[in-house]
């Protein structure tokens, strides 16, 4: 049993808790018995940072020792992905899906660390797919964007 003392908007409540389980609460509140019943939250899931197995392809080795082992990515040059530059919630989404956009144009808008973020076009072109929505949890790095 546990009494609490709360003052609401300059009232006084005592709430006295008798029992609780994962799915109910029983208490008193100025005497009153009340019976609550908890709402199950659903989670939703992380969109996680997605990355390349190392085992998945062997290392190239230079044709010689005096030439230099340089790898560049095989995306596409045409499309251009645009990630999450540090972890938060995605409070608003300011392009839809045919969009045309330019470089330096807000796409949504990220909250981190009680900040608010922009998220910008790094290049002219039109949006194909929108990764992420309204209210999703981001990890760094996380997909967002994809403009062709």
């Amino acid at each position: 049993m546990k009494e609490l003392n709360y003052k609401i908007n300059g009232a006084p409540y005592r709430v006295v808790i008798l029992n609780s389980d994962d799915s109910t609460i029983e208490l008193e509140v100025n005497g009153i018995p009340y019976t609550v019943e908890l709402e199950q939250k659903t989670k939703k899931p992380l969109v996680g940072v997605r990355r390349p197995s190392r085992e998945a392809a062997p290392a190239p080795t230079p044709k010689s020792a005096t030439t230099p082992l340089v790898t560049r990515p095989s995306a596409s040059p045409a499309k251009n992905v645009i990630q999450s530059p540090l972890p938060g919630i995605i409070i608003d989404i300011k392009c839809k899906v045919g969009d045309q956009v330019k470089k330096g144009q807000t796409l949504m808008i990220l909250e981190a660390m009680k900040m608010e973020n922009n998220i910008l076009a790094n290049t002219n072109g039109k949006v194909t797919q929108i990764l992420v929505n309204k209210g999703d949890n981001v990890l760094e790095g996380a997909d967002l964007v994809v403009i062709e």
